[in-house]
């Protein structure tokens, strides 16, 4: 119990760290939280910042999830990567040092899953690829690919591993969770498009 507690801590404090909120500080000297959805996360830095910064948050919140993974491995075997990489979504979410208003997950759900177990989360991104291409809206991709890899996992991923099922599932519902005012705004007609300015 122990070691999971301490395997949890790293990887929470290691999702703390606000890619887009220290650029936005250190470069713009702008809060990322206070423009455009409020979310500090790369699909608002883009909005906001930029295409540069936007994929330098990307980047490294992606890594956020790898770095936890390898650590939790390191230290707790494979289950020990499985809560690091869902733990470091949480503290990406939900980090204590900007008083729990973080971002939403995406990209460091997207390197702690690729890292992981590649093939369901890639098959996964390029069904969100798609389906951003074809939409425009990132909200709507995102949340397509992740509440699908759940499902991609439990038709190719043998033999059946619960622990990792269970993983995905828990990373699909918090991105639910977290992106419930952009499926309300894709329902009422008014999510913003990639490539809109924030305003």
């Amino acid at each position: 119990m122990r070691d999971i507690l301490l395997v949890a801590l790293i990887a929470y404090a290691i999702g703390n760290f606000s890619t887009s909120y220290i650029l936005g500080k250190l470069i713009k000297r702008i809060d990322i939280r206070t423009k455009g959805s409020g979310n500090a996360g790369a699909t608002n830095a883009l909005r906001v910042f930029g295409k540069k910064i936007a994929i330098v948050t990307f980047i490294f919140d992606a890594l956020k999830g790898v770095i936890a993974v390898i650590i939790g491995e390191m230290l707790l075997g494979d289950m020990g990567g499985l809560i690091a990489g869902l733990f470091a979504v949480i503290g990406h979410d939900f980090p204590i040092v900007l008083k729990f208003k973080g971002g939403k997950g995406i990209a460091t759900t997207i390197g702690a899953a690729t890292f992981i177990h590649p093939i369901p989360a890639l098959i996964a991104i390029i069904i969100g690829i798609i389906i951003i291409i074809i939409t425009k809206y990132v909200s709507l991709g995102s949340v397509s690919a992740i509440s699908l890899v759940p499902f991609i996992g439990l038709i190719i991923i043998r033999p059946f591993n619960l622990e990792y099922i269970l993983f995905l599932t828990a990373l699909a519902l918090l991105a639910i969770i977290r992106h419930k005012s952009n499926i309300k705004r894709l329902l009422d007609g008014c999510e913003s498009k990639i490539g809109e300015k924030a305003k």
